[in-house]
């Protein structure tokens, strides 16, 4: 038997179902058309968002990542909800403009960003986190082309990294952004060239789940960003801080403390010198606001016995969720969070590999874990689904296409 991920809260059980939202699982189901689909809970997200308000200090702005869920709904939803987006692709500028949301509220970052989507952005008033100089400079020469004013920003790549994180952004070579020491000549150019200088944005590492580690990284970024601007003789008017904060997956991950971020992140900041008084400081934060709201719904197609060990073969798999199949970045895979929703109340009697459609062994949803005894059309749930899981999965994989998604 191997231990699956914690179940995160808010979920209940209704005549022996999952429940989300209140509604059984075999309700969203029907009214969705059937298996495989996600289901996001709205009352969820706008919970951790008034958690995490509450938690940090009042100067402190949430932007929202929007690569970690890009569906429509939550898109929409979230909007009303947090201080600006941060996208990373001319496609994900269309998604934003579509809601009618404010550019003046966006960023856009990313490496490798074509003339046409540095146009778009330009013209949209969308502000730009500069990974390069090349990329400097083709901005600059595509703003004064088509008559505007560019708001622009530098991304930093630091010397240090996100302790403990699951992706480092920072930290010795990278793609991500320009080399510290490299930034404030750079910065000192914009602001002569007459850009709209609109700060910097420092971006360490995701996925982590150690208070100490977050504050320690916070505090570095504030002094880097302090220190970039001194030398460069620049003003600071926006600092985006990146995020790192992590959600539990698997099996002994505790929750970050968010309190603790708060107190020590006030601590830092209460003691700012005038210059940065009027600096607006940003956390970009996707997989913490979205991923613990949502659960990957797939139904049993078989039931079948190899060498002794039972599979559950469902009709959903990697093609949706890759990271719970362990292929997206994970050295060693281990469960996350699932369950027989069809029979969320039942005690577990006997263990089972989950597994997906696709003719793959890498098509794992859960191995060896202990569930109740499980037939053909039950449903299985697989959470902390609202992150990186229909937007980050190859669903034209043996073309069994996208999953349903929904907002509840």
């Amino acid at each position: 038997m191997k231990p699956t991920g914690p179940i995160p809260s808010g979920f209940s059980t209704i005549d022996g179902e999952l429940a989300i939202a209140g509604r059984p699982v075999s309700s969203l189901v029907q009214e969705a058309g059937g298996t495989p689909l996600f289901v996001y809970s709205e009352e969820m997200i706008e919970q951790r968002i008034a958690a995490l308000r509450s938690a940090m200090p009042a100067r402190i702005e949430i932007n929202y990542a929007i690569k970690a869920n890009s569906f429509p709904p939550v898109l929409s939803s979230i909007s009303n909800l947090v201080d600006g987006m941060d996208i990373a692709s001319g496609g994900e500028l269309e998604m934003v403009q579509s809601l009618g949301y404010d550019m003046d509220r966006v960023s856009f970052a990313g490496p490798g960003k074509r003339d046409s989507e540095l146009e778009a952005a330009i013209a949209a008033g969308v502000t730009l986190n500069l990974e390069s100089e090349n990329e400097a400079t083709r901005a600059v020469k595509i703003a004064e082309r088509v008559g505007t004013r560019p708001k622009l920003a530098i991304r930093v790549n630091p010397d240090f990294d996100l302790k403990g994180s699951g992706m480092k952004m920072g930290g010795g070579p990278k793609p991500f952004g320009i080399d510290a020491v490299r930034v404030p000549a750079l910065a000192r150019d914009l602001a002569n060239a007459g850009c709209d200088w609109r700060g910097l944005h420092i971006f360490t590492g995701s996925q982590a789940l150690s208070a100490d580690a977050v504050i320690e990284m916070q505090a570095e970024v504030l002094d880097l960003a302090f220190r970039i601007c001194d030398e460069a003789g620049v003003d600071l008017p926006k600092l985006n801080m990146g995020g790192g904060f992590g959600i539990p997956y698997f099996a002994g991950d505790e929750p970050l403390d968010i309190a603790a971020v708060g107190v020590a992140l006030e601590d830092k900041l209460r003691g700012l010198k005038d210059k940065y008084q009027k600096t607006r400081f940003f956390i970009e934060l996707g997989r913490f606001l979205v991923g613990e709201a949502g659960v990957y719904l797939t139904q049993i197609v078989d039931r079948k016995v190899s060498h002794g060990e039972t599979y559950l073969v469902t009709d959903g798999g990697l093609h949706h969720q890759l990271a719970a199949s362990g292929n997206f970045g994970t050295v060693v895979r281990r469960n996350y969070p699932v369950a027989i929703a069809s029979r969320f109340g039942a005690p577990p009697v006997e263990t089972a590999n989950i597994v997906g459609c696709l003719c793959t062994p890498l098509d794992r949803l859960a191995d060896k874990v202990e569930v109740p005894q499980a037939e053909i059309g039950d449903i299985v749930a697989v959470f902390c689904a609202g992150a990186y899981g229909a937007s980050a999965s190859p669903s034209e994989f043996l073309g069994h296409g996208p999953a349903r998604e929904m907002l509840v």
